[in-house]
């Protein structure tokens, strides 16, 4: 079972900031729980039986599917464009949502950087635009606004998604913040890197400065390598790698693409943030009104790059890799309308002189209904079913929990949680903390500075019970702001990989990916004996509790 989860930890006296947005990503969700009865009149068993038969034939007549609304937060109805400011929990619950044509809405982040989750008691009508999208990078170069300031810096992810990876600083050949930065999330994109093509070092040998894409993150459907001068056998600026589960239970947004390699002069440009994730579910129906209405996860688009007078020489800046689409997810007791809805791929990031980034992958799209009666397709393609659990809770988790000595709030606010001075010796120590994961494994620690390669190790084993347990692991921090992933593998026994197999296709599951969030999601991914993955179902996730 992998068991991710991310923070930001700088070893300078500035502020780093925590979170995998690096979402640290890990498996059991926040806590979504938002009394006196009077005394009635007794009544006789057949009267009591009788009514409440007509109250079940009512309440099946209004609504088979309950959204668990509280209806506190009164009717979402805005006539104009909105920025909603989400609660710490990303839980708002209406009675009831009608967005006119012609009216966004859009929702600032909390500071966990959590999905948006929406309850309606009633209907949700959307004729207008609910927009979760991640944002594009700035551009670099000339292709940019003309401040130098702002070149290099990564698109943000919508809320519940993740940010891009920072495009290079200009520096000379051996300067490790000429390196593209590595997108956040569990599919970020790899930077570009420098170009050494089996034995051949381009950057130094040949004097091809700035020749290396950002990868396309990936997360439904994988992204797109960035460009390099090592063609096929390009070392750097990989896509990275899918996840999640079609049910998107937990719910879990898009990753960031990679950053591209600068030259001596000009800055590579950053990777586009991942889509965010949304989910709305409703009591009556909701309805995505035709040709005006637009539900939007789309991931940002790499930067573009344009340094001035580049042709001609070999010192040139590459653009940064595109953020993969979010995560939609619809639940009523019926789902009408043809509008849009898209969790589409962010453009890659284009050079004038150099290299391009990798396009990111596309998204998940899930709607969950009694009746569905919408014929429309999405960007991509939705799965569908009955409605599921809206939340789900009990998966193995795997969390930070101190960095040198530091602990790491629970949860991580994401702005400047971890602060290490610049005399902190190396290696330093990092803790570990797992619920529901067997004892004896061993956590694989990786840190992703923000420009340059990462960094890895492996912990002590986990001791305690698999209930909760512990490890730790000692590696080297670069200068600077990192982030840190953690993730925890392990191999499962028979018994409960034949149980799992209903999911894998009859196959025998041997081992369990769980990938899991900074306010505590998890996607979890099943392996088989033959390697073949599978997105694990929420019902799953139970089983792969039990252990190895």
């Amino acid at each position: 079972m992998n068991n991710k989860h991310s923070i930001f930890v700088g070893r300078r006296a500035s502020a780093s900031r925590l979170g995998a947005n690096g979402p640290c990503l890990y498996s059991s969700s926040s806590s979504f729980q938002p009394g006196a009865c009077a005394m009635r009149p007794r009544l006789t068993s057949a009267r009591a039986a009788v009514i409440g038969l007509a109250l079940m034939s009512a309440a099946s007549i209004n609504h088979a599917f309950t959204s668990g609304s509280t209806g506190a937060d009164g009717d979402l109805a805005p006539s104009v464009d909105t920025v909603i400011n989400l609660p710490p929990s990303g839980i708002l619950n209406y009675a009831s949502i009608t967005i006119p044509a012609n009216v966004k809405v859009t929702f600032k982040k909390n500071v966990t950087n959590t999905p948006v989750v929406l309850l309606v008691a009633g209907n949700a009508t959307i004729s207008g635009t609910l927009d979760v999208s991640g944002t594009a990078a700035a551009n670099s170069g000339t292709a940019g606004d003309g401040v130098l300031a702002d070149d290099g810096n990564p698109g943000a992810g919508g809320p519940g998604g993740f940010g891009g990876g920072r495009g290079g600083r200009p520096g000379g050949v051996n300067s490790p913040d000429r390196l593209g930065g590595k997108g956040l999330g569990p599919g970020g994109g790899n930077g570009g890197l420098r170009n050494i093509c089996g034995t051949t070092d381009y950057d130094l040998n040949q004097g091809y400065l700035g020749y290396g894409g950002g990868g396309g993150a990936s997360y439904g459907t994988l992204g797109a390598a960035g460009g390099s001068v090592c063609g096929g056998d390009n070392p750097s600026g990989k896509a990275g790698l899918s996840y999640g589960a079609a049910e998107l239970l937990p719910l879990i947004g898009g990753s960031g693409g990679g950053g591209g390699v600068a030259g001596s002069n000009w800055a590579g440009s950053g990777g586009g943030g991942g889509g965010g994730a949304l989910l709305i579910a409703a009591s009556g129906t909701i309805t995505i009104t035709n040709t005006t209405g637009k539900i939007l996860a789309l991931g940002g688009a790499g930067g573009n790059v344009a340094p001035a007078g580049c042709q001609g020489t070999p010192d040139r800046s590459s653009a940064g890799g595109g953020g993969s689409g979010g995560a939609i997810r619809l639940v009523a007791t019926t789902i009408a309308g043809n509008g849009q809805i898209s969790a589409d791929n962010g453009a890659r990031g284009t050079s004038s002189c150099a290299y391009e980034g990798g396009t990111g992958g596309d998204g998940r799209i899930r709607l969950e209904a009694e009746t569905i009666t919408r014929t429309a397709g999405s960007t991509p393609t939705h799965s569908f079913g009955q409605p599921g659990p809206v939340f789900i809770a009990g998966s193995p988790t795997l969390s930070i929990t101190t960095v040198a000595g530091v602990n790491v709030p629970q949860p991580p606010t994401g702005v400047a949680d971890v602060r290490l001075p610049a005399t902190t010796a190396n290696p330093v120590t990092v803790g570990f903390a797992t619920t529901n994961i067997p004892v004896g494994n061993t956590v694989k620690l990786s840190v992703v500075p923000a420009s340059g390669a990462e960094v890895t190790a492996v912990s002590t084993a986990l001791t305690g019970s698999t209930a909760a347990a512990t490890a730790s692991a000692a590696i080297e921090l670069p200068a600077g702001a990192s982030t840190l992933q953690a993730s925890i593998t392990y191999t499962v026994v028979v018994a409960v990989g034949e149980a799992l197999s209903r999911y894998a296709q009859g196959e025998r599951v041997e081992r369990v990916t769980v990938t899991a969030g900074l306010d505590g999601k998890s996607s979890t991914t099943l392996i088989t004996v033959s390697g073949r993955e599978f997105a694990a179902p929420p019902e799953a996730l139970h089983i792969a509790a039990w252990g190895g």
